[in-house]
């Protein structure tokens, strides 16, 4: 059975004029909706290297700057994803981290996406889906500004 906390990671690259983050976008099967990096915790696994497997997991990115923000929230959990869960799971918490990566870098996506983008912050918002990875990223976007610039 997973473990009810998963992390959300946002993959980001200073392009000179500004930040750009990495968008994937889901396979039909999994939703077919725009994310960032995310997954589950295994038994054990501290966050900070649940969030690095994952990044390498769905993308091949290392990063140079691995950080998690002050910002971290729950959702409720579906009834497609229930069996996967203790029956007694109503509710998934979410970890943000954010990841710079080298400008050269592009991700090999793993089997869970079909297409990614670099986006700017503006553009990514338009591809997300869900409110809380909207304020995930801008909360990604204020800490990239204000502690990596």
């Amino acid at each position: 059975m997973r473990l009810p906390i998963q992390v959300l990671v946002y993959p980001a690259r200073n392009i000179g004029s500004g930040w750009e983050y990495l968008m994937l976008r889901r396979v039909p099967k999994l939703g077919g909706h725009w994310q960032g990096v995310t997954g589950g915790i295994e038994e054990g696994e501290e966050l900070t290297d649940a969030a690095i497997r994952e990044l390498a997991e769905e993308t091949g990115l290392v990063p140079s700057t691995l950080e998690q923000i002050n910002y971290s929230y729950s959702f409720p959990l579906l009834d497609k994803w229930r069996y996967l869960y203790t029956a007694s799971v109503d509710e998934i918490l979410e970890h943000v981290f954010i990841a710079v990566v080298d400008v050269q870098q592009d991700p090999i996506i793993s089997w869970e996406h079909d297409k990614y983008q670099w986006c700017s912050l503006s553009q990514a918002i338009e591809l997300l889906t869900y409110s809380e990875n909207i304020e995930a990223l801008k909360r990604c976007d204020l800490y990239v500004k204000s502690r990596l610039t």
